[in-house]
């Protein structure tokens, strides 16, 4: 069994290295919020059970079994995201940061019935695809709002950034999943976009609009 620090490590590289690719310590522990030299010990810790694969000093990637563990914490995340949501009310600013407490609990059998309760559910409330029990979930090709150019319209599909600031600010902007947008305008000067969701024009920074995952419409 895991220690949550571990599954949190390999939840961390999963988000980094995909389905197949890889990752640098700097990367991680940038990423976890943590020194490069905290990172080592465990990447340590994590190559001993087989999980990953370096070479001293040298890029990282997962192992079959390292991505199996990775895909069912990000299983149970995403499942108690959209139960807190959907079942209790939690706004989507507000899902994250409970999910990332509830994802360590062990219980095969309640990440099943609380998928059964919710009908089986292809996405969190942040867009983000829900592995299935096998681990599959479903691939998605996406651009970012602000790789879109003017005149364009498309739909928001989901978004990166899971942070309350974030959130509370797409909030503000009546940005949603499934929000149709058109891009007006995008400036030269500064790269910010001028964006119209809702009939209401409004511009948004560069920064903001990378966060923004979106498909036609």
């Amino acid at each position: 069994m895991l220690t949550a620090t571990e599954e949190n490590y390999l939840k961390g590289l999963f988000r980094l290295c995909g389905t197949g690719g890889e990752t640098g310590t700097n990367e991680l522990a940038a990423h976890l919020g943590l020194r490069p030299a905290s990172v080592n010990g465990m990447l340590k810790r994590l190559k001993e059970k087989q999980l990953v694969s370096q070479e001293r000093y040298g890029r990282i990637t997962m192992t079959a079994k390292g991505r199996r563990l990775a895909v069912e914490v990000v299983r149970k995340h995403r499942l108690w995201e959209t139960f807190l949501y959907e079942k209790l009310s939690f706004s989507w600013d507000e899902v994250h940061e409970v999910a990332e407490q509830l994802e360590h609990i062990q219980s095969t059998k309640l990440i099943d019935s609380i998928e059964v309760l919710l009908d089986h559910p292809k996405h969190d409330p942040h867009g983000d695809p829900i592995p299935d029990r096998q681990g599959r979930m479903a691939g998605e090709k996406f651009i970012t709002l602000a790789d879109r150019v003017a005149g364009s319209t498309c739909r928001v599909t989901a978004v990166s950034d899971h942070s309350a600031a974030f959130l509370q600010q797409a909030d503000r902007l009546g940005i949603a999943i499934h929000a149709i947008l058109q891009v007006i305008l995008l400036n030269p000067f500064d790269q910010s976009i001028e964006v119209v969701c809702n009939r209401k024009r409004f511009t948004i920074t560069r920064k903001f609009a990378e966060q923004i995952l979106t498909a036609g419409v």
